[in-house]
């Protein structure tokens, strides 16, 4: 049975821990505050609404393209695309091709943030290995003009955060959602984490100060990892009602 992702692809350490998950999507939900097009979201209403829910949502797409045999994986990428078009049609336009390639680069360098965050450096080759995994979806998706490997990805990635993204109204109603479905406590840690990932572009534009309270805490919750503790700070700073699907993430545990 032919895999989408290699059996002891990086890519799959990546995925395969709820918190490496929870820094991917902590630095993309700050970035897509700030795209251009993120109007899109807000034309269906699910993101404003349930941010949360749509996390989990997403998640839940990646994981299964991820550890998928390739067939199921396609499946669910064609699905995706089939998603997006039904909501080009209830609007009457289309998404514009770079914000499909803008969502794909942000898994692309959040997955590399997120895990160099919490677990060590990776290679140039294990970058190249990343980068291969979501080239291959947005091909499957038709995306056009995507660079075909990691070095040849790193300038565009740049030009990308300078042209598509700006500061708006989006911007600031999406983090008041944020806050009030995280509450002022887990908002203020959403925060200090999305400083640890995002590029210095999305720094900037959301005025985030280069230092981050959790920098000291990042080393003690690798030391609680090791002592299986972890548990015990993801249940304090986790809403409850989200815990089990958290729990679900974890395919590899230490």
């Amino acid at each position: 049975m032919e895999l989408f992702v290699a059996q002891h692809s990086i890519v799959r350490k990546i995925w395969g821990k709820s918190d490496t998950i929870l820094f991917i999507f902590a630095g993309a939900s700050a970035e897509f505050a700030l795209n251009k097009a993120v109007d899109w979201l807000y034309f269906t209403g699910k993101l404003p609404s349930d941010p949360l829910g749509r996390l989990f949502s997403t998640v839940r797409y990646a994981r299964m393209i991820v550890f998928a045999p390739k067939a199921e994986a396609n499946k669910a990428i064609d699905s995706m695309r089939k998603i997006h078009s039904t909501v080009e049609e209830n609007r009457g336009a289309v998404i514009p091709d770079w914000a499909y390639r803008d969502v794909l680069f942000m898994l692309i360098h959040y997955s590399i943030a997120a895990y160099e965050l919490l677990e060590e450096k990776l290679t140039e080759s294990e970058k190249e290995e990343v980068y291969n995994v979501f080239y291959r979806v947005g091909d499957r998706m038709g995306l056009k003009d995507l660079p075909k490997t990691y070095t040849e990805w790193l300038p565009i990635r740049e030009a990308h955060l300078i042209a598509d993204l700006q500061k708006s109204e989006y911007t600031a109603d999406l983090f008041n959602q944020y806050k009030k479905h995280l509450g002022a406590i887990r908002f203020r840690v959403l925060v200090e984490g999305q400083k640890l990932v995002c590029p210095n572009r999305v720094k900037v534009l959301l005025q985030f100060t280069d230092f981050s309270l959790l920098t000291p805490v990042v080393p003690m919750y690798k030391v609680s990892r090791l002592m299986k503790m972890d548990w015990l700070l993801k249940n304090i700073l986790l809403p409850s009602d989200y815990k089990k699907q958290i729990e679900e993430l974890d395919i590899y545990k230490r």
